[in-house]
C-alpha cells in the first residue's frame, strides 16, 4: 500500500465516525474542531508564493516571475524546500501557543501556473510567464520543494488558478472564457496536467471564472472529466475566495447560494474558501447532494492532513524557528535575485564607473518604492533595499545622488493645485544636471 493509499485509510476511519454535519463542518476552510474525536481545528488557508506570507517575518524570495527569468527549475526548488521549512517552523511555533488562525497552517495555495498571456493582466507578476512549457517546468519544481519526497509530506502545495484564468482582472467574477480546443489543450491545461502527473500536486484550486460556460469551480468537465478521470488527480480540489458565490450573484448559473453550493460539490470541488458551503446542510436536506458525496470530500481532506502528519508525530515537528529568515535562507533570496536580472543590452554604461561620474540621477517612483520590492502574497523581510539606496550604497559620499519621482503611480500631479505632470517638468530638471540617468519605468 503507498503513502497515499495508507493516510486515505486512516481517513476514511476517522471520518465514518463522523455524523453527517459533522462532515459538511469539514469543508470550510476553516474547519472547527470535532472534540469527542480529538480533532483540532484546522484553517486551510496558507500562502507561499515567493516565501512564507501574510505572516510575520519571513524569508522574502524574488516574485514568481523573476524566479521563472532564472530558467533555473533546480534552485527553484530549493527555494521550494527552504519555504516549506520556514512554513513548518511558522507551524510548529504557532501550535505550541494553540494557535490555528488563518496563515498559520501547511496548505500552501500556491504556485500559480496560470498563463501570462495579456501584460496588461496586473496579477501576471504571480506567473512563471507566458510559456507553457516553462510554466510546467518550474510548476513541477515548486511543488517538489514544498511538498518533499518523505513518507510524512513537509507542506501542502496547490496549483492554481485552474482554468483559463489569466484576465481580465475586473470582470473575473462574471467572465467566461470561451478557448478553443487547441488551445485548451495548447496553452491553458498543460501546467495543470503536468502539476498533477509529474509532481503529484495535493491540491488544486478552481478559478473565479467560467470556462466555456461552466463555473470552474462547478465544472464537471474540468474537475471531474480532466482533472480526476482524465489526469488521475487523487487530492483535493479548493475553490478561490468567494468564488462559490459567483455562480448565482455573477455567472447566474444556479439561482441561490443552496444551489450554488450543491453544483460545486457535485462537480467535484471539496473544500470551499468563503462562506458557501454553510448552504451544504441545507442542500443535503433537500437531496441536492448526497451523504456519499459529503463523505468522499471529507475524506480527501483529511488524507490530506494524514499525509501532513498533523495526528502524528513528524521529523518536521522540531525545526526550530530561528531558521525563519536566516543567513543562509537570506543569502539564497540575494543569489536568486542576482539569477533573476535579465540584462538585454548593455553598451558600456554597466558598472556605473564611480570615478568618471560626479552626478547621478535616479528617476522613477519604483526607484524608492519598498512596496514595488515585494510583490504580493509577501512576508516580512528582516530588511528592504531599494533600488534608490542600493546606487547610494554602491557609489558612497564621491558622487551625487539625485532622486526625482518623475511620476506619481495613481495620480497626475503632486498635489490639487499642481500642474498636472508636474513631476515631468522636476525629472527634466534633474537630468539636466546629471551625467548619467538611471530611469525606473514599467508596471
Amino acid at each position: 500500500m503507498d503513502i497515499h493509499d495508507s493516510n486515505r485509510l486512516r481517513a476514511q476511519e476517522l471520518v465514518a465516525q463522523m455524523t453527517v454535519e459533522e462532515r459538511i463542518d469539514q469543508l470550510t476552510y476553516h474547519a472547527p474542531a470535532i472534540t469527542r474525536l480529538n480533532v483540532p481545528s484546522y484553517n486551510w488557508w496558507n500562502e507561499a508564493l515567493h516565501g512564507v506570507a501574510r505572516a510575520g517575518t519571513a524569508t522574502v524570495f524574488p516574485q514568481a516571475i523573476a524566479m521563472a527569468a532564472m530558467f533555473d527549475k533546480e534552485y527553484l526548488e530549493k527555494i521550494a524546500d527552504v519555504i516549506a521549512t520556514e512554513g513548518r517552523a511558522k507551524y510548529n511555533q504557532a501550535s505550541s501557543h494553540g494557535d490555528r488562525d488563518i496563515y498559520k497552517g501547511l496548505t500552501f495555495w500556491s504556485p500559480n501556473v496560470n498563463i501570462f498571456r495579456d501584460p496588461r493582466w496586473g496579477r501576471g507578476h504571480e506567473t512563471y510567464g507566458e510559456d507553457p512549457y516553462l510554466s510546467s517546468q518550474l510548476g513541477i519544481s515548486f511543488i517538489r520543494g514544498l511538498q518533499g519526497a518523505g513518507e510524512v509530506m513537509k507542506s501542502a502545495a496547490c496549483a492554481k488558478h485552474y482554468a483559463v484564468h489569466s484576465g481580465p482582472e475586473a470582470l473575473r467574477h462574471e467572465f467566461d472564457a470561451v478557448v478553443s480546443d487547441k488551445d485548451l489543450w495548447e496553452t491553458y491545461l498543460p501546467a495543470f496536467e503536468a502539476c498533477v502527473r509529474e509532481a503529484d500536486v495535493e491540491s488544486v484550486m478552481g478559478a473565479y471564472n467560467r470556462t466555456n460556460g461552466e463555473p470552474c469551480c462547478g465544472s464537471h468537465t474540468l474537475l471531474s472529466e480532466i482533472l480526476r478521470s482524465k489526469w488521475g488527480f487523487k487530492g483535493h480540489v479548493v475553490s478561490d475566495c468567494w468564488a462559490i458565490r459567483d455562480f448565482h450573484e455573477h455567472h447566474r448559473v444556479t439561482k441561490t447560494a443552496v444551489e450554488s453550493a450543491a453544483l460545486a460539490l457535485d462537480a467535484g470541488c471539496d473544500l470551499n474558501c468563503g462562506n458557501m458551503y454553510l448552504h451544504l446542510k441545507s442542500a443535503w436536506m433537500q437531496g441536492l447532494v448526497t451523504d456519499e458525496q459529503v463523505t468522499e470530500s471529507a475524506i480527501r481532506l483529511f488524507t490530506t492532513r494524514f499525509k501532513l502528519g498533523l495526528f502524528d508525530h513528524t521529523e518536521y515537528d522540531d525545526i526550530p524557528y530561528d531558521v525563519v529568515a536566516c543567513q543562509a535562507h537570506l543569502d539564497m533570496s540575494i543569489r536568486a535575485a542576482e539569477k533573476a536580472m535579465v540584462l538585454l543590452k548593455n553598451d558600456g554604461i554597466l558598472p556605473l564607473d564611480k570615478d568618471a561620474l560626479k552626478t547621478v540621477a535616479v528617476i522613477g517612483p519604483n526607484a524608492n518604492s519598498r512596496r514595488a520590492l515585494i510583490g504580493n502574497y509577501h512576508g516580512t523581510s528582516p530588511r528592504y533595499i531599494t533600488p534608490l539606496e542600493g546606487i547610494e550604497d554602491y557609489l558612497g559620499d564621491s558622487v551625487r545622488v539625485l532622486y526625482s519621482v518623475g511620476s506619481e503611480l495613481t495620480f497626475n500631479r503632486s498635489e490639487f493645485l499642481a500642474q498636472p505632470n508636474d513631476r515631468i517638468a522636476e525629472a527634466v530638471y534633474t537630468a539636466e544636471q546629471s551625467d548619467v540617468v538611471v530611469l525606473f519605468v514599467g508596471l
